[in-house]
């Protein structure tokens, strides 16, 4: 009989480890930092591996000629000395727009944001993919991110994120081991029936689910893990809400202060 009970506590506790999330975790910053730097600049991108965050995230469009640049905002107006969509203007017009907050900076390409992120070899990435001001997909930025993921050679360091999951199955087809992120906000989970159906729902499309930080619960971690997926939080930056969720057993947890989520996870 004790053995029998000694061997059903080790298998409970294997069941536990397998599903529990990491001791510490990982940090990912916001548009390269954004409560630090213009977001998703180069600049940003450049000063946020000095901090050694585990992750960057950044967001992607498309030009009217197909080039596919890091910007947030499917326009220009907020973020830029520009105005209008960015799907219609060509790479070459964008050469006049200025990045806010900048003297002279450029929107970068996704070519040269992955090109800084290669060297540490430590360094993950989160790469969004935006939708145009109409709210509808860009034609052919899936191939177009797979390619480029592939020849700078990020694609295994990378996880490639969206809220529009037929997205996701798009870039699933051209790149099967790419890993992806279902990303939920609160109303797309309250119109999937609640976080336990849109985490089951999304197991079919990701391997990762991102949600909204007014999500987080234990309950949603437990969806998340019931179904197989691993979990991370955006965006988190108060001091006491970010200790309260790197307390948490989520993977990871998006943030505009990577130096403050850093310096409370330092202190675990």
């Amino acid at each position: 009989m004790r053995v029998t009970r000694l061997a059903a506590a080790l298998g409970l506790l294997l069941v536990m480890t397998a599903t529990a999330g990491p001791a510490r975790p990982r940090i990912a910053a916001h548009r390269g930092g954004a409560g630090l730097w213009p977001e998703n600049s180069l600049t940003a991108f450049r000063e946020v591996l000095g901090l050694g965050v585990d992750l960057v995230e950044l967001d992607i469009h498309l030009t009217r000629d197909g080039e596919v640049v890091v910007l947030h905002d499917p326009t220009l107006d907020r973020t830029t000395t520009g105005q209008g969509p960015v799907g219609e203007r060509t790479w070459v017009e964008l050469a006049t727009v200025t990045l806010k907050g900048t003297a002279s900076e450029r929107i970068p390409r996704l070519r040269d944001v992955l090109e800084l992120l290669r060297r540490p070899k430590s360094v993950g990435l989160l790469l969004e993919i935006k939708v145009g001001a109409n709210g509808a997909r860009y034609p052919g930025i899936e191939e177009k991110v797979v390619r480029l993921l592939s020849e700078t050679g990020m694609a295994e360091r990378t996880t490639v994120m969206a809220f529009e999951w037929d997205i996701l199955e798009r870039v699933r087809a051209l790149a099967p081991t790419l890993r992806l992120t279902a990303l939920l906000s609160r109303r797309d989970a309250e119109r999937l029936g609640g976080l336990p159906v849109a985490a089951r729902l999304a197991a079919g499309k990701a391997h990762d689910l991102g949600i909204e930080r007014t999500l987080l619960s234990p309950g949603a971690v437990a969806a998340a893990r019931a179904a197989g997926l691993t979990i991370g939080v955006w965006t988190v930056n108060d001091p006491e809400e970010l200790r309260d969720v790197l307390a948490s057993s989520v993977d990871y947890v998006t943030t505009d202060r990577p130096d403050l989520a850093l310096g409370l996870r330092g202190g675990r």
